[in-house]
């Protein structure tokens, strides 16, 4: 019976893994095993039934695998993720780290750019000055030989060169002044500033200066070609006594509407009036004039015209030669009323008269001269001090004057 017992109890056992979970199978094969003596010996049905039925076994073989797979996996995903966040908290002090470092070598670089810079500056500063004394020494040198070779004994052999180009100042000056003349003033004063430069002094460089700017002045003066408008005014004067007198200027006659003769009976009388006055003036003709008449000029009246016609453009003449522009203006307003009040303006003697007058009337003649050219003096000064310097002294001079033994 035990047999069967244990028969049936394996039987039990054995369906029981078939309908029932793998859970509730290690407990019953627990119990079946704790149920036999320990000191008995179990049969081989005994072993087969304390045995894991091999169906149940690569379940939980498989279960607990499962468990120990996701547990590592949890514990390596663990792992890693501390890891890596390790590993990036590193890196962002590193990196922190790094960018302190460079901010504190920016500031270094700043300041050392600062602190060169103002070095460099002091450094031009100091440059500049030194320069600046340099020139001023070189300055001081320059004027020192000029003044060591103006100072040297016995004539020039180019003295004659200053000479001539003082001469072509003064001429300059002359032919400016007096004659009006800028183009010869201007051509002197080129041939003097030419001399000059043949000297091959330094010291003549400030009268060269002034020389330049006094051919600039003329220069910039306006030109006048005097002689060209004498000419045109002294062709108008041979043309007074061929320009055509104008007729006896009477007034624009009263224009008279020629009466109409009508269609209408009634006005009979009217036509009939019409009608002789329109046959009478085919023979007579009255007109009513309202004005004053200028008569005819008389062959002596003719005459003064013509002679006070010239005067008034020899004045202008004057004019033009002494730069008196009001008078040149009022002398050709006057000449330009006389033609048109008293000569045909229908001829084209006379209107090319008048066009001639009014374009000469429309010329400046009047130009605003330099004072005084600044080489002038300059050059009379130089001149001067070299003869001063070069002329011996007189023999009572010269024994007036003290040795050096004497003042020693």
């Amino acid at each position: 019976m035990t047999d069967k017992n244990k028969t049936s109890g394996t039987d039990k056992n054995t369906s029981a893994p078939a309908s029932s979970s793998g859970k509730e199978t290690p407990s019953s094969s627990n119990t079946v095993a704790s149920s036999q003596p320990s000191n008995s010996k179990p049969s081989n049905a005994e072993k087969k039934t304390a045995s894991t039925p091999p169906e149940a076994k690569p379940a939980k073989e498989q279960k607990r695998g499962g468990n120990k797979l996701a547990a590592v996996a949890i514990i390596l995903v663990i792992a890693l993720g501390a890891g890596l966040y390790y590993h990036g908290h590193q890196q962002s002090q590193q990196y922190n780290a790094d960018i302190s470092a460079l901010a504190s070598q920016v500031d270094a670089l700043k300041s050392a750019l600062s602190d060169s810079e103002k070095q460099n500056q002091a450094a031009l500063a100091s440059a500049a000055q030194n320069t600046q004394v340099l020139i001023k020494q070189q300055d001081k040198t320059i004027v020192s030989l000029q003044s060591a070779l103006a100072d040297m004994k016995g004539r020039r052999p180019n003295d004659w060169l200053l000479a001539e180009a003082e001469y072509l100042v003064n001429q300059a000056g002359r032919q400016l002044w007096l004659v009006h003349d800028v183009l010869t003033a201007t051509t002197l004063m080129e041939n003097a500033d030419q001399r000059i430069a043949e000297l091959n002094d330094p010291s003549m460089t400030p009268i060269r200066q002034a020389m330049a700017k006094d051919i600039m002045q003329l220069k910039a003066l306006k030109r006048i070609d005097r002689d060209g408008l004498v000419l045109r005014l002294n062709s108008l004067q041979q043309e007074v006594d061929t320009l055509p007198l104008a007729n006896a200027i009477m007034p624009q006659a009263e224009e008279v509407a020629p009466e109409k003769v009508s269609s209408d009976v009634s006005d009979w009388e009217q036509n009939l009036k019409a009608s002789m006055n329109d046959f009478v003036g085919k023979f007579i003709t009255y007109r009513k004039r309202e004005g004053d008449v200028v008569p005819l000029l008389t062959p002596a009246q003719t005459f003064y015209l013509q002679e006070n016609l010239k005067a008034k453009l020899d004045q202008a003449i004057t004019a033009v030669y002494r730069e008196n522009g009001r008078l040149y203006a009022e002398s050709l307003s006057t000449a330009k009323a006389w033609a048109e009040r008293f000569y045909n303006q229908d001829a084209k003697s006379t209107e090319a008269f008048i066009t001639t007058l009014t374009h000469l009337s429309e010329q400046t003649i009047s130009v605003n001269y330099p004072e005084v050219l600044h080489s002038q003096d300059l050059i009379s000064e130089a001149l001067s001090e070299r003869l001063r310097r070069d002329l011996s002294p007189l023999p009572a001079e010269a024994e007036a004057l003290p040795t050096e033994e004497s003042t020693q």
